[in-house]
């Protein structure tokens, strides 16, 4: 039996134990269903193989070497990880398309009696869903757009905001991403993955309250925004956070610490920036680097680099501005500062 999703919320109404993707390694590697398994019934190599045979051969042969590497693995999976999986259990299974690699799986684990159903249109129809919401539907709850100079804590005071029964979306988390040159946290997620989270949180606000989103550009990283967030935020009232910048410069050696301990990708980072400076400001700050200087370096990238940037861009902008005064932006002054960003927050929308 296929079950057919009209929205995002839909999939976990339907209170499956399992999601499994049986989709090939590379499929499931660039965007799945949220909380999917993958267990592939034809890999990245023997997907490649069926393929070809089906194009050069016939689809006859195709469909037969298919059935006997989906039987193989199969059964793979049902002596390994599927093995303890009680006689109630009730999963989802899907595909790329709802089709045969799917209706082949499902119709092994049913047989065995499992209450397993598939996905009408498979990924495809997901991926649709997922599209619909970030590109072509505006974000229903109203934006308030977190904002402030680089350094002044507004990740962390974003995080703060939910517990004080604000809602936030926080893009930098789904992007892998602390969204400026010095950012990089590891490998980013696929461009589909990061709209398929984009999407999960945008269908879990509440319409009626606002959501806090921090200020970023067009792309956090590689990642780009999709255009009906990227709407909201540019319209969007903003809550500016507004801190000295001795205070910014000791966040940012504490938030950056593992940019710091890592000698080599400090100075390759910072020289990224050379085309943007003269010869000798990115001799200073790699001379800053090397010494172990990281608040002395934040506060001249702060001054030369960030902060003018920042300030063209939000001369350019007529909206709504709330500012909030942080002097301190240590661990223990933070909550106080996310109530002050709660309660400006509230005062504009």
């Amino acid at each position: 039996m296929a079950i057919t999703l009209t929205s995002l919320a839909d999939l976990a109404t339907h209170g499956f134990d399992d999601i499994i993707d049986v989709r090939a390694p590379a499929e499931y590697a660039e965007d799945h269903l949220p909380g999917a398994i993958s267990l592939p019934v034809l890999d990245d190599a023997e997907r490649a193989r069926v393929g070809t045979v089906y194009k050069q051969v016939s689809p006859f042969t195709a469909r037969k070497l298919g059935a006997a590497l989906v039987a193989r693995n199969a059964a793979a999976h049902l002596e390994g990880v599927l093995a303890d999986r009680p006689g109630g259990w009730r999963p989802l299974v899907y595909c790329w398309r709802g089709g045969q690699r799917s209706g082949s799986f499902a119709t092994i684990l049913s047989q065995i009696g499992w209450r397993v159903e598939t996905l009408a249109g498979g990924y495809k129809a997901w991926r649709s869903l997922v599209v619909q919401a970030v590109y072509d539907t505006p974000v229903r709850s109203p934006v308030v757009v977190l904002d402030g100079n680089t350094g002044s804590a507004k990740t962390d005071v974003l995080k703060l905001l939910a517990a004080r029964g604000v809602q936030v979306i926080d893009l930098e988390g789904l992007a892998g991403h602390r969204g400026s040159l010095f950012g990089a946290l590891g490998p980013q997620p696929s461009q589909k993955a990061f709209e398929a989270g984009l999407a999960m949180a945008i269908a879990a606000l509440d319409p009626a309250r606002p959501v806090v989103i921090e200020a970023e550009s067009s792309k956090v990283g590689e990642r780009r925004l999709p255009p009906e967030i990227w709407k909201a935020m540019v319209a969007a009232p903003r809550v500016a956070i507004a801190a000295p910048v001795a205070a910014r410069a000791a966040y940012l050696t504490r938030a950056y610490g593992d940019l710091t301990a890592d000698a080599g990708r400090l100075a390759a980072t910072v020289e990224l920036l050379r085309p943007l400076h003269p010869a000798e400001v990115i001799a200073r700050w790699q001379g800053l680097a090397g010494a172990g200087e990281f608040a002395a370096l934040a506060e001249e990238l702060m001054a030369l680099h960030y902060d003018p940037r920042y300030t063209r861009h939000r001369d350019r902008m007529a909206v709504p501005f709330a500012e909030v005064a942080a002097e301190d932006l240590s661990e223990a002054a933070l909550p106080v500062v996310a109530d002050r960003v709660a309660a400006a927050v509230r005062g504009l929308v």
